[in-house]
């Protein structure tokens, strides 16, 4: 047996007690190891480890796709995106590569799919349906099924090409030890018999990937025969001494690159350039002579060791790194299953869990390769309590959009009392009727977004349809507001020319006064109401006259308009003011939250500076501003 049998060396000085040569052996089966003693056994993992991966790249030569495809996130991807992805892997990649991807790729389409259906069926029972008349088919999904089972033939008649090629090569190379063991007893020039020994060789070189479980025994009994044809070549040693010669000169340069590799921190990569070497030794090089076996197998074996070691070190540094990752992970999805726990109660609360498990599943994502055993629990474990998230968070929709649909019922049922009552004359019945309609709109609550504005707009017609005819109604009848309307037009024509005494007291009173008189006069008709607002400008150019403050002047106009807003029949246009200066108070806040925000930019620098003495005045600009807008605010509050 050769130091290529099982990777193990043999003692090269052995012989029986007659004094034969014991150095070709039985072959051994591939788990055991050849040794002087059962110690070795136990250091000598490493070996096997380096047979067993040489053996299944053995039976891949040629089978496998070495690129790497990447993953990509399958868990995002919607139903038709996956089916998608797998019709391209399928075409474009090689079947024996997308294995694991199209695992994956299906097993999130199972569970898409079968969460589509509970949701489905879910729907169907609540339309009154029966269980066992549901049935639910999609078209995505029977593409998703034609493309699994496009692969699964693809992937079928590439394994029995690759069982029927395997067969045939080991028939060969059966064949080729066959032939070598005849070689003993063929009667023919020497040189013939070594040139066709050549031959077999060469031809056994070529003969191709056989199956992983016959390959050490193939291997041992080719190298077994090739031994016993050296040893039958005693009779010409010169044939024999140049082969030995040239697999030491061989054999010597693996030892030096094993030992040049023992020196390299890349362990991954020295171990990988390792099992070429041991491979290259076992199935390219014959024998050496006797006297320098164990010295070369034993360099070879220290190098060996010395390299597994090394990378054993890596790896357990490596593990404890992965220990922390999946710390990290257990911690994250501990978090997940706490916000899952406690839920929400609103939209906008659900949508900051949306954004707080987003986060979550971010730095799960980022967290680093945990160890290799929990792996796919860790990794089916967050997929676990991430769906469970969703499944809380659906039932949650589920139940807002039935309570919307709810309330999308009710306000149909106000917009039917609307257009039924849009064209009542019977204003003393209809009118308390419509206001009330107009309330109970307002304590409705959310309807489907698709639907907020269409039906608005249907509510809105109907209702000014009726107050617009109730109001032309009024300024017909009402013969009162004509006339108010025409002393307005009098008394505003007055003030072009009204004198002032130069004493700001007694010319701010002479002002208000005209602003009482403007009030006792009465409304004016609803499409005359824009001598207010020509009312409102004449009193800017008194109040400028008298260089009032302009804030005072604001307040005194704005005390005119919400009498004349409050004294009005149509509360709408109390409810649009008061609407106007929430928006306008907002829109100042932030103003001044985003000025603030500047001044933090402004660090190391003096408040005399130019550009922060601007933004404090700026500030102070706005919330005197603000300040007005309150107590607008307030004012109109007092009047509900």
């Amino acid at each position: 047996m050769s130091e290529q049998d099982n990777l193990q060396p043999v003692d090269g000085n052995e012989e029986n007690k007659n004094g034969t040569d014991e150095s070709v052996k039985a072959t051994t089966p591939h788990n055991e190891i050849v040794s002087p003693n059962d110690d070795i056994k136990n250091e000598d993992v490493v070996f096997e480890e380096i047979e067993a991966s040489n053996a299944e790249d053995a039976e891949d030569e040629g089978n496998n796709d070495r690129h790497t495809i990447p993953f990509k996130d399958y868990d995002t991807m919607s139903l038709e995106a996956l089916a998608i992805e797998l019709e391209k892997l399928i075409a474009s990649e090689k079947v024996q590569a997308i294995k694991a991807h199209v695992e994956s790729i299906k097993n999130e389409f199972n569970s898409k799919f079968n969460a589509l259906v509970d949701e489905k069926k879910e729907d169907f029972l609540n339309d009154g349906g029966n269980e066992i008349d549901f049935y639910y088919s999609n078209p995505i999904q029977k593409r998703f099924k034609t493309a699994y089972k496009d692969y699964r033939g693809k992937l079928h008649a590439h394994y029995k090409n690759i069982e029927n090629s395997l067969k045939d090569n080991l028939a060969k190379r059966l064949e080729i030890i066959e032939e070598i063991k005849g070689l003993i007893n063929v009667e023919e020039n020497i040189n013939t018999t070594y040139k066709h020994f050549k031959d077999l060789q060469e031809q056994w070189r070529n003969a191709g990937p056989i199956p992983r479980d016959k390959y050490n025994n193939a291997w041992n009994s080719y190298h077994h025969h090739v031994e016993i044809f050296y040893d039958f070549l005693h009779l010409n040693r010169d044939l024999r001494d140049l082969d030995f010669k040239h697999n030491l000169e061989l054999k010597l340069k693996i030892i030096e690159r094993a030992e040049e590799l023992a020196k390299d921190d890349d362990t991954n990569r020295s171990f990988r350039e390792l099992q070429v070497l041991h491979k290259m030794w076992k199935e390219e090089l014959g024998p050496v002579s006797k006297e320098h076996r164990e010295e070369i197998w034993n360099r070879f074996k220290t190098a060996t060791k010395t390299i597994h070691n090394k990378r054993q070190a890596y790896f357990e540094e490596l593990d404890k790194v992965y220990e922390k990752n999946l710390e990290k992970k257990q911690d994250l999805i501990a978090k997940i299953e706490a916000i899952t726990e406690q839920g929400a109660k609103s939209h906008n609360g659900w949508q900051a869990k949306i954004k707080e498990i987003e986060q979550l599943r971010e730095a799960f994502f980022s967290a680093g390769k945990v160890p290799l055993k929990v792996n796919e629990a860790t990794w089916q474990k967050f997929k676990e309590v991430v769906r469970a998230f969703n499944r809380k968070k659906n039932v949650f929709y589920k139940e807002l959009k039935k309570e919307q649909f709810d309330n999308l019922q009710k306000k149909m049922d106000l917009i039917q009392i609307a257009e039924d009552n849009k064209d009542s004359d019977d204003f003393e019945v209809t009118t308390p009727l419509m206001k009330k309609i107009q309330s109970d709109w307002k304590k409705i609550g959310h309807v489907p977004r698709k639907d907020s504005d269409k039906i608005w707009k249907r509510f809105k017609a109907a209702c000014n349809a009726y107050f617009d005819k109730l109001h032309a109604q009024r300024n017909a009848e009402n013969k009162e507001e004509l006339d108010a309307f025409n002393a307005k037009t009098n008394l505003l024509d007055s003030l072009k020319t009204l004198e002032f005494t130069g004493d700001k007291d007694s010319d701010l009173k002479l002002i208000k006064a005209q602003i009482n008189t403007w009030q006792t006069l009465g409304r004016v008709p609803n499409n005359k109401r824009f001598i207010e607002g020509k009312f409102n400008k004449a009193l800017d150019d008194l109040f400028k006259r008298i260089k009032i403050n302009k804030n005072e002047a604001e307040l005194i106009k704005f005390d005119n308009k919400i009498d004349e807003l409050n004294n009005a029949q149509d509360s709408r246009h109390l409810d649009n003011e008061r609407t106007f200066i929430r928006k306008k108070i907002d829109e100042i806040k932030g103003e001044i939250n985003q000025l603030e925000n500047n001044l933090q930019f402004f660090t190391n620098v003096d408040d005399d500076n130019p550009l922060v003495k601007e933004v404090h005045a700026n500030i102070k600009n706005h919330k005197d501003e603000l300040k007005l807008w309150k107590t607008k605010l307030s004012k109109i509050k007092a009047l509900y």
